[in-house]
């Protein structure tokens, strides 16, 4: 019996993450006019998105 390898690249999750994150930098910047601010949401990344989308 032989096996075989599948492999696969995780290229899209990991620009997934980048583009989550300077989004939420973005929208933070934007709403609270606060540096430090942004940079918490970014590393919230998505779930800041999805909070802003939800509840503002």
């Amino acid at each position: 019996m032989s096996t075989t390898a599948y492999s696969f690249r995780v290229d899209g999750a990991k620009y997934g993450v980048g583009f989550g994150s300077a989004l939420a930098m973005a929208i933070s910047y934007v709403n609270n006019h606060s540096i430090l601010w942004a940079i918490i949401d970014g590393l919230l990344g998505w779930l800041y998105v999805i909070y802003f989308a939800l509840f503002r």
